[in-house]
């Protein structure tokens, strides 16, 4: 069901730059105070095809500075195009919150876009308005696929494995690492042999993306411009747009919750909890310092892992754990959370919590710093998702709550590019 064909990357020539220099995580994740220091970093770092150095100029941009800079680079040399089109593995080495080190294996490809109606291709969340048009601009200025969309296929045997894995022990042709401590191995899979392996692998599955809604997104809205001007064109590169892709159920697939923290609205006590959750069960916790935090979660909330339930730490008091004693099924606790707590706890609606009542740390040690600061009331810690339980979501057609997973380590902007200026022969 998903077509996934390869590509001629276009990628830094490591002869002439330090890969480390110049990758970037996602653009969205990018703070604005921490704009200047990867423009500053590098002359040829690649924030300079994502961002405006200064977020202000933001809105006014066009990105018509991008193409110029992309074709200067390669004329210099700085890019290169690689001759034969592959398929680019890429290794992530990195330390869980939970100490094990852990290397997620995933691949480059060009990916035929599908409308979600299809199935194919299948979202998990929504998208919001104001980043689609800011990337539609970046786009169409660009005329290359920069960036890459983060998709999720199901292989449990992991049938793949092997063959990435090979991939990168026998042909690296990148490393770097970054300032969180990943480290990137950079490899190409061109024999046909590999290649149709992979591509007859994915053909029988879809795939759900597991980040970068907005990009797709907009990939789609551009081939709707691009097939009102030109035509259908199947083989033009707008058809595809740049994805990479990992196993969900490998182990290095990392997939860690989005916790909560409620800004302004008073904690509530101990047996507020009680009167206003009546059909849950409250036991108070033993506080814990912000360095114990993910050793503290693991030892309480991780065993109640398939019942209805979270952590309660309050800025104030004692942390609660919060929890039913009956089976979770196939329903998801980020929406229990949002429908059970967040709005008859607190009196929350999607609005509010959209407006920046409620914030989403990324990391329980964030969750527990912003309380502690005083940026939160309480802090709310939720187990993570398994990739189960969002394959089945999606399977049936469900968009879960706003951040409901966050799946690690981010895909960085820079290890390859994809330019539809020159495309790939029968690509589509």
């Amino acid at each position: 069901m998903t077509v996934a064909r390869p590509f001629r990357a276009v990628r830094y020539d490591t002869r002439r730059v330090d890969l480390s220099a110049v990758i970037v995580p996602p653009y969205d994740v990018i703070a604005a105070d921490e704009r200047a220091g990867f423009f500053d970093r590098d002359p040829h770092n690649a924030i300079r095809f994502e961002l405006t150095r200064d977020v202000a100029d933001e809105a006014a941009a066009d990105y018509g500075w991008v193409r110029g800079i992309f074709d200067a680079w390669r004329a210099e040399g700085v890019l290169v195009h690689d001759r034969d089109p592959a398929y680019y593995v890429m290794g992530q080495r990195y330390v869980a919150p939970s100490g094990g080190s852990f290397e997620r294996i995933g691949f480059f490809a060009a990916l035929a876009l599908e409308e979600y109606a299809a199935r194919v291709v299948r979202p998990h969340e929504r998208t919001l308005a104001g980043p689609k048009a800011d990337r539609l601009k970046q786009l169409r200025a660009a005329e290359a696929n920069l960036s890459s969309v983060f998709l999720l296929y199901e292989d449990p045997e992991d049938e793949l494995g092997a063959l990435l894995a090979s991939a990168l022990e026998s042909g690296q042709i990148g490393r770097a690492s970054d300032s969180g401590g990943v480290g990137y191995r950079l490899a190409r899979i061109a024999d046909p042999a590999g290649i149709a392996r992979i591509e007859a692998f994915l053909a029988a599955r879809p795939s759900v993306i597991a980040d970068g809604h907005h990009r797709y997104e907009t990939a789609l809205e551009y081939r709707r411009e691009m097939r009102a001007r030109e035509g259908e064109r199947a083989t033009a590169p707008w058809q595809s747009t740049l994805a990479y892709f990992a196993n969900a159920y490998a182990r290095g697939s990392l997939l860690l919750p989005i916790h909560r923290v409620v800004a302004s609205l008073p904690a509530p006590s101990e047996d507020e909890w009680r009167k206003r959750l009546p059909d849950w069960q409250v036991t108070r916790l033993p506080r814990t310092s912000l360095e114990g935090i993910d050793a503290f979660l693991a030892q309480h909330l991780a065993p109640q892992a398939a019942q209805p339930a979270f952590v309660a730490e309050p800025a104030q008091g004692d942390p609660l754990l919060i929890h039913r004693s009956v089976p979770l099924g196939e329903a998801l606790m980020v929406r229990i959370l949002e429908q059970e707590v967040l709005g008859p706890v607190f009196g929350l609606d999607g609005a509010a919590i959209r407006d920046g009542a409620v914030h989403f740390p990324k990391s329980a040690r964030r969750a527990a710093q912003e309380v502690r600061d005083g940026a939160g009331t309480v802090a709310l810690y939720l187990n993570p998702l398994t990739p189960e339980a969002v394959f089945r979501a999606t399977a049936e057609g469900d968009v879960m709550p706003q951040k409901s997973t966050f799946f690690y380590p981010k895909v960085p902007t820079g290890m390859v590019f994809r330019d539809h200026r020159a495309p790939d022969a029968g690509e589509s």
